[in-house]
């Protein structure tokens, strides 16, 4: 198949992260892969670094007649199969251009990230009824669909996203690297979160966790990954002075890394503490690193993580509630081991790429046989 992917996004976090992935594996499967991405975007440089084709623009606002004029062209001379876009915003690029190339071609859609805004008017009626199906990452956001777009039950399908469980394998990565690289010794129990430094992801709750468990234990590092997207950096510079203030020298942060299984292996504790989270890619990636873990009790997290058996669960927003849980796991070693082969084993079940991957490929074919 010939297949133009979709995300004009100008952050970089999972959605992003995930649709490199995504493309990568339809790559691996001999389909031929272009991406429309904002030009000089994170996911620009990274998919060129990828060395996959990419088709980029550059606009502000939700309709831009040149920008659909110059998708039009690529459309015509592309010959492509079906288009699949990651960001539902891109539905104003797409959908006119492909009007106006009078193309009966499929538009899909995967819905990542879930809005509070609902989208009934004419003009998200006349946008969605030409798409040709929708799917949600997670249950929650299956009903933010239902409940915010002018779409019926029969255009959803749901397919979470997944994790490469060859590459994120606790029996294929370096544990000791990261933890000699930060100086962490091999007594210390190490708790960590990955995310990018936006407000909800739960930074705060877990610094004010980690003051009171300091206060306790004295073999504790906590380790924070990511980097601040655009517009971010002054929350970003928050978090780190909150660390310096509630517990000085006990924080590492590492930045954006490239070796996430590296990272997620040097942890004891993987701490998942979002508000609101469509899926949680980071989670999966943690389970499938054998680590146990603590997670808000939300939204998309309810679709990966199994309380007492994968994972402990927390109210959200409740730092004693983390404290209290996170306790838990530090003092049984014995079930932190065993929740992390219970993890393991759900990630590889359930949201393993190669499986998730194919059953896209299959959901294509039965509409291109339509």
């Amino acid at each position: 198949m010939n297949i133009l992917y979709s995300c004009l996004s100008q952050s970089w976090g999972g959605m992003e992260l995930f649709a490199l992935t995504a493309l990568k594996q339809l790559q691996n499967r001999g389909h031929d892969v272009e991406l429309i991405c904002y030009k000089d975007s994170r996911i620009h440089k990274e998919a060129i670094s990828m060395v996959i084709q990419t088709h980029s623009f550059r606009f502000s606002s939700y309709f831009h007649p040149l920008q659909v004029r110059k998708l039009k062209r690529i459309l015509k001379r592309g010959e492509y199969d079906l288009i699949h876009t990651q960001f539902s915003k891109d539905l104003f690029l797409i959908i006119p251009a492909v009007k106006l190339a009078r193309l009966n071609i499929p538009v899909f859609l995967t819905k990542q990230v879930g809005s509070y805004i609902v989208k009934k008017d004419f003009i998200h009626k006349w946008i969605y009824k030409r798409l040709t199906c929708a799917f949600a990452i997670s249950e929650v956001i299956r009903k933010n669909l239902l409940d915010t777009c002018p779409l019926d039950i029969s255009k959803i399908r749901l397919l979470h996203n997944g994790v490469d469980t060859v590459k994120f394998n606790p029996h294929m990565s370096n544990r000791e690297k990261i933890r000699n690289e930060y100086n962490i010794g091999a007594d210390d129990l190490v708790m960590g979160m990955l995310a990018r430094f936006s407000p909800g992801k739960g930074h705060e709750e877990f610094l004010e966790a980690a003051r009171e468990l300091c206060g306790k234990y004295k073999h504790l590092k906590f380790m924070i990954v990511g980097e601040a997207s655009r517009g971010e950096d002054e929350y970003a510079d928050h978090i780190e002075k909150m660390a310096n203030d509630y517990i000085p020298g006990n924080v590492i942060f590492t930045g954006f890394r490239k070796d996430t299984p590296d990272i997620l292996h040097a942890m004891d504790i993987f701490v998942f503490p979002s508000h609101s989270e469509a899926f949680g890619i980071a989670l999966i990636e943690a389970m499938a690193m054998e680590r146990a873990s603590v997670a808000s009790r939300t939204d998309g997290i309810l679709d990966i993580a199994i309380d007492g058996e994968t994972s402990l669960l927390f109210e959200k927003g409740n730092a004693v509630d983390l404290k209290e849980k996170l306790e838990t796991l530090i003092e049984n070693r014995e079930l932190r081991e065993k929740m992390g082969k219970a993890a393991r084993k759900r990630t590889i079940e359930n949201f393993e790429i190669e499986l998730l991957s194919q059953r896209v490929i299959d959901f294509y074919k039965e509409y291109l046989n339509k």
